[in-house]
């Protein structure tokens, strides 16, 4: 975001855009913040505030920094030790984001706070934090405090008497189509669709047939009466309900009050994040007022494990609640909770602050747009789970290390597990940043025995530096794991020689890559990565390993944390996301309703006309024999060929003018005669067979375009159309508004008449259309091959496919598909989109902000801590997380256990379980083997696709497998020789129990070689 001219950089913040929008982008461009407090928390909310892009960042934090910052705050080094850490660490804040400038606040006072939109103190006294939000109210800032401390952690937010909330959810409005509207105001959506509105939510209705007021009526609220039915009250003002219409949810503002501090320290309000601990942010309130307590009586934190100053705590935590006998009783009070609080506060864990840091980052955000539903008022959040389950005060005392600070909550003796795991990173984009951040802090890999193997294939592109913050401008370009790996190693120097960068995918064709010799020294495995079949297939290697896995995802706001842990858990592929819902093919080519089946059409038209067509003509280029040994039906032959003579003879262009007449004459067939075409067959006042409007519910009439030159839209076209073809046959483009001009003006489009015959399908159970009676397919066919010229003749000459490229956009692959579009939805009557959205749509980019992010990140290595100190056999320690922090909304639980099968008297895990030989046995010894040890009767046994053996092969075949080497099976049925290198093969059964029961096997059968 250039805040001189107040344009967004959407090379920049696209990912970003498509969370927050424009409007939110631009009052974050007002916003000015002031951070105070720059230890672990606070550098993590300045990092992720100053990746958003506000209009200035301002740091305030005179401490001098220590040993025990190094555990969390990545932008100070052991040579800072003792400097200011404001000071030490403005320069790399500054680094992240060049349209936003950071710099050091030198005196705390109110006049210098009044400069500020938003405040935030970090790890600060409550004396401070009260002064401060008394400067805030003054100004009308907005407030915020967050405290970190151990596995702890406190947040606040105080944005004043009257805050506006302009979107409380950001999800997107929902609108639909509808059946009928009653004269008592009873609206029914069509053909059983789910309206999906809530009561108090708000409507507008547009292209309602009878009721021309109703369509321009401000907002109704609604009262919901079913799934597929609301009401707006009585409407019989506006006239009688006729046919048609759309209703538009419409958002309206929300306006919240919150309490200064000084008020809701005695009156809190809780967010709850976590359900399964419902009683513990009251406990944790008086805890934290008890601890800032302490501080000031001793001017200390309570030292690490130690009872004493546990014991002291508790105490003034008694006189705390005497203090504030609303909150809790003193009956009431957890002791074991208070004192867990001092014995670890002096911790400082990545993991926490990057939960915190991003949680409260997006809080500032909110503050600064209105987007988003803020916090009321107070969050508590905890992960006692995470802690070892026996430390002494020895074990965790401070050592003058890096580590102290994690030592101070962990111990020591964990602390050296951490650094001598061996980890493997799948993926080094936003959660990889952020993964390697947080284990360079913790120390991960850091120790004589520790590793970390990341990989990932793509190189660093600009729209990533939004949020993968590792990267800067000078690293475009570079690949990312090699970037990240050495942008680490500046974090902890120990990790110096410990990071293996690596640029393969993770796949089946990489498997002598990450082979069994890769794989067996791995201690856990994660997936930082952004798409499902990528990450099924690491789930599954790490359930043939036996490696644990942490899985996690980010959408916008929302994100989610999954464990899968060998012999316990479900594994990742366990459970699968319903598929994507598609659009009607009907829908797509005759009657589109929504600007997303216009874009879908769009992108179609796009992939055919530039990069299919241009494939399948380079396949005959090369192969003469294409069309005989590939297309099995006359009807594939006639279309390949006719593809082939117009695409090499017919319309092959020689210069940039024949590319423009092309495009131009395209619009005509695509926008206007295909139109008066669909309208002959199906005109505007046809009825159904029932007497029904044709053009009625989601059909809508459309109407033919006539081209203009001076549209932009239609103009739009015919450039982009007109560049990617001239791409396509390698032509120099002559991109000057006169020459199209001049060669639009010489066309001589010829009048469109309509044709009988063609038959266009109504739905998609329709029967494929006939074209009109002709000759022969034979005789088509020859005809064609006789004006194609044979391949030879065109010697080296080949298309330039169009691999689509959604984030150039100089390349006008998004320019075509935005003109399209809109073209098409012009002739529906569709509200046209703009390039931003049709990019998102048409690109299926994934919205991404670094605060959720981070914060995903940091529950995850929570859970990595769990793994870690062993508690592997304890399911319910564990946590499976869903957080949406637009509402804010925290989900946690319990990882779903993995399932048994039980057959005969034994059982076995579902998931986990397998069978392991180590001999190449004959296929009769195998059957022998599980008949003898499992008293199973196998009936079918399969490798990859091939199946070996089955009951029902005729005997003869049957007797030449028998003694067959399993190996020798495999490669005799599959046709393919075993890789060399090969140490193991996999093999599914079926098989019947002793009872004749049919046994479902699902645990891998491992032939070890």
């Amino acid at each position: 975001m250039d805040n001189q001219s107040g344009d967004i950089d959407e090379s920049l913040y696209s990912r970003q855009l498509y969370v927050l929008g424009k409007e939110a982008m631009q009052q974050m461009k007002s916003s000015n913040v002031l951070i105070i407090g720059l230890g672990g928390l606070g550098v993590e909310i300045a990092k992720n505030v100053a990746l958003a892009g506000v209009k200035s960042l301002t740091l305030y934090d005179p401490t001098p920094a220590s040993f025990i910052d190094l555990s969390a705050q990545y932008y100070l080094t052991s040579a800072d030790i003792g400097k200011p850490r404001a000071q030490a660490c403005v320069s790399k804040v500054a680094e992240l984001n060049e349209y936003v400038p950071v710099s050091v606040l030198d005196t705390l006072d109110q006049s210098t706070v009044s400069a500020f939109k938003v405040v935030v103190c970090t790890n600060q006294s409550l004396e401070l934090q009260l002064k401060v939000n008394e400067w805030t109210r003054a100004s009308g800032a907005a407030f915020i405090s967050s405290s970190v401390r151990g596995l702890f952690g406190v947040h606040f937010n105080d944005f004043g008497e009257k805050f506006t909330v302009l979107d409380p959810t950001g999800e997107e409005p929902v609108s639909g189509i509808l059946s009928e509207i009653s004269p008592d105001g009873v609206v029914t959506a069509h053909d059983e669709t789910r309206h999906g509105l809530e009561n108090g939510d708000y409507v507008r209705f547009t292209e309602v047939q009878g009721m021309p007021g109703l369509n321009e009526a401000d907002p109704l609220p609604i009262k919901v009466l079913g799934p597929y039915t609301f009401s707006v009250g009585d409407v019989s003002k506006y006239g009688t309900y006729e046919r048609g219409g759309v209703f538009h949810q419409v958002k309206q503002p929300k306006v919240l009050e919150f309490k200064p501090l000084v008020e809701s320290i005695a009156d809190p309000e809780y967010l709850v994040s976590d359900f399964a601990k419902f009683d513990r942010p009251a406990q944790l309130h008086i805890g934290f007022i008890a601890l800032d307590k302490f501080i000031q009586q001793n001017s200390a934190l309570p030292r690490p494990r130690n009872k004493e100053d546990a014991e002291k705590l508790l105490d003034i935590a008694k006189n705390v609640v005497t203090e504030y006998p609303s909150i809790i009783s003193d009956a009431n009070i957890d002791e074991k909770l208070i004192s867990e609080l001092a014995l670890q506060a002096r911790g400082n864990l990545a993991p926490m602050t990057a939960m915190l840091g991003g949680f409260a980052a997006q809080e500032v955000l909110k503050a600064c747009t209105g987007k988003f539903s803020p916090a009321k008022q107070w969050l508590y959040f905890d992960s006692l789970e995470s802690l070892p389950p026996s430390l002494s005060e020895d074990d965790c005392k401070e050592v003058g290390s890096r580590y102290d600070g994690n030592i101070a909550v962990l111990g020591k003796k964990v602390q050296d597990r951490i650094s001598n795991l061996n980890m493997f990173l799948v993926g080094a984009g936003a959660i990889g940043c952020e993964m390697l951040k947080v284990w360079a802090l913790l120390g991960v890999g850091a120790g004589p025995n520790g590793k970390i193997t990341v990989t990932d294939m793509d190189s660093i592109e600009r729209s990533n530096l939004n949020r993968q913050f590792l990267f800067r401008a000078p690293d475009v370009g570079k690949l990312k794991s090699e970037a990240a790996a050495k942008a680490v190693t500046n974090i902890n120097p120990d990790l110096n020689g410990k990071i293996v960068a690596m640029q393969e995918k993770v796949g089946a064709d990489t498997e002598t890559i990450f082979d069994d010799d890769f794989w067996q020294p791995i201690d856990i495995v994660a997936n930082a990565l952004d798409n499902v079949d990528a990450r099924t297939y690491v789930d599954r290697r790490c359930v043939f390993f036996r490696k644990p896995l942490l899985e996690s995802g980010t959408l916008g706001t929302k994100g989610n944390v999954q464990v899968v842990i060998p012999d316990l858990t479900e594994s990742y592929s366990s459970s699968r996301d319903p598929p994507e819902k598609s659009i009607p093919l009907c829908t797509l080519k005759s009657f589109p309703n929504q600007i997303e089946h216009t874009i879908a059409w769009a992108k179609s038209m796009f992939e055919e006309y530039f990069t299919n067509q241009e494939e399948m003509v380079n396949m005959y280029l090369s192969n003469p024999n294409f069309i005989e040994n590939t297309l099995s039906t006359t009807s594939d032959q006639i279309g390949t060929l006719n593809t082939l003579y117009n695409y090499l003879v017919a319309a092959k262009p020689t210069s940039f003018e024949d590319c423009i007449a092309w495009a131009r004459l395209e619009f005509e067939t695509k926008f206007h005669n295909d139109i008066v075409q669909l309208l002959y067959n199906f005109p505007k006042d046809s009825v159904t067979s029932s007497g029904i409007p044709f053009w009625s519910g989601p059909k809508r009439a459309p109407t033919p375009l006539t081209f203009d030159i001076n549209n932009p839209t239609h103009f739009g076209f015919i450039q982009a159309a007109a560049n990617l073809r001239a791409y396509n046959y390698g032509i120099k483009v002559e991109d000057s508004r006169e020459v199209y001009q001049k060669v639009i003006d010489s066309l001589i489009i010829p009048d469109f008449v309509p044709k009988s015959g063609i038959v266009i399908k109504e739905k998609d159970t329709d029967p494929d259309p006939e074209g009109a009676a002709g000759m022969s397919d034979t005789d088509q066919i020859q005809e064609l091959i006789s004006k194609i010229p044979p391949a030879s003749e065109f010697g080296n000459f080949r298309l330039n496919p169009v691999e689509f490229e959604k984030d150039d956009d100089s390349n006008f692959h998004i320019d075509f598909i935005t003109a399209a579009s809109n073209l098409r939805a012009s002739n529906y009557c569709i509200e046209p989109a703009d390039r931003s959205k049709t990019k998102f749509i048409a690109g299926k980019i994934i919205p991404a902000i670094a605060t959720t992010t981070a914060l995903v990140t940091g529950l995850v290595n929570l859970e990595l801590l769990k793994l870690v100190e062993g508690k592997e056999k304890d399911i319910e320690v564990f946590k499976n997380g869903f957080i949406n922090l637009a509402l804010p909304f925290f989900g946690f639980s319990e990882p779903i256990a993995s399932g048994k099968i039980k057959y005969n008297d034994k059982q076995i895990d579902q998931i986990w379980g397998r069978f392991d030989i180590y001999k190449d046995l004959t296929l009769q010894e195998f059957i022998d083997h599980f008949e003898k040890e499992e008293g199973l009767s196998i009936t079918m046994v399969s490798h990859n696709v091939s199946l070996l053996y089955a009951s029902f092969f005729p005997p003869k075949k049957l007797k030449e497998k028998y003694g067959m080497k399993m190996t020798e099976l495999v490669s005799a049925v599959s046709k393919k020789e075993i890789p060399a290198g090969t140490k193991t093969l996999l093999f599914e059964i079926c098989a019947d129990d002793k009872e004749g029961n049919d046994v479902e096997i699902l645990p891998f059968i491992c032939l070890h070689l």
